[in-house]
């Protein structure tokens, strides 16, 4: 019999892809819609639980606070609410495994392969670090919880008109230019990559209660404009600010220790395939959102 899986956010850029993978056909994966399921709602919740169970729960669900939200109001007691309904039920499944953000080391600070014992180190302002904060000190002393720490991850379904990757991309159909205010570090996950750890946690006993979701290597922007003006066999790339931003990756010792057959999909590879995916979709692409950056 396959495991029953609960899977919170399945209509968003995250949640699509895991519906679309291999983890779909192992599992049955039920991704109630918000107005199905409101996360915010402790009534709702807890009917909902009272006749089921599953045996693990992925959280991917969240208000968003980026730069291109509609509605970033009450974002921190939003997304607390929809956490702590369902911390409310833990005895209804087998593990809670929260899509956690690099963020819970503080997304103004200067992150560069950061390590799980550097939480808490710092405690962001902005609500976005803030609740990722709050939510790992929660899931610490709960059981059968588990915070997975992705910093940039990207794929098809992103919101192209902020993501880097994927805007660099659309541009270059459009004959643009990549541009970037400043070049950075992060550690950029593609999609497909996520759903072989999600596996491995749903399937197995975590050794710790919290893992940062990285690849092995660091990614400079520019690498990835370079990288995507290869898959687009030629265009131009432009920098506002010399020199770094602040950093944005993470170390994934403490994964690879613990899956060291994890594999990682080189950058220029798992590009092509998204280079690929917008060729196929260019008409869902206004190409007047852009022209300027947000």
């Amino acid at each position: 019999m396959k495991k029953q899986i609960l899977l919170t956010g399945g209509n968003g850029f995250i949640g699509k892809n895991i519906r679309e993978s291999f983890l779909a056909q192992k599992y049955d994966i039920f991704a109630p819609r918000s107005y199905e399921l409101d996360l915010t709602d402790t009534a709702a919740v807890d009917t909902f639980f009272a006749t089921r169970r599953f045996d693990a729960v992925i959280h991917a669900a969240a208000k968003p606070g980026h730069r291109n939200a509609k509605d970033t109001n009450r974002l921190f007691y939003t997304n607390m609410r929809m956490f702590e309904n369902l911390a409310r039920h833990t005895e209804c499944f087998g593990r809670l495994i929260n899509l956690g953000s690099g963020a819970v080391y503080d997304a103004a600070a200067d992150n560069r392969m950061v390590c799980e014992e550097e939480i808490g180190r710092r405690m962001g302002k902005d609500d976005h670090s803030f609740c990722k904060y709050v939510m790992h000190k929660r899931i610490e002393k709960t059981p059968n919880m588990l915070d997975l720490h992705i910093f940039g991850v990207f794929g098809p379904y992103e919101d192209w008109e902020i993501r880097f990757i994927s805007n660099a991309i659309c541009k270059t159909l459009f004959d643009l230019p990549v541009t970037l205010r400043q070049n950075r570090r992060f550690s950029y996950l593609w999609i497909r990559d996520l759903m072989p750890v999600l596996e491995y946690f749903i399937e197995n006993e975590p050794a710790y209660k919290s893992y940062n979701v990285t690849p092995d290597e660091e990614t400079e922007l520019l690498q990835a404009a370079t990288a995507v003006l290869d898959a687009a066999g030629g265009g131009d790339i432009r920098v506002a600010t010399q020199g770094y931003g602040l950093n944005y990756s993470g170390s994934n010792a403490r994964l690879r220790a613990e899956i060291p057959h994890l594999r990682f999909t080189p950058l220029k590879e798992a590009i092509q395939d998204l280079y690929a995916y917008y060729q196929t979709n260019k008409n869902m692409i206004n190409p007047d959102l852009l022209l300027s950056d947000k």
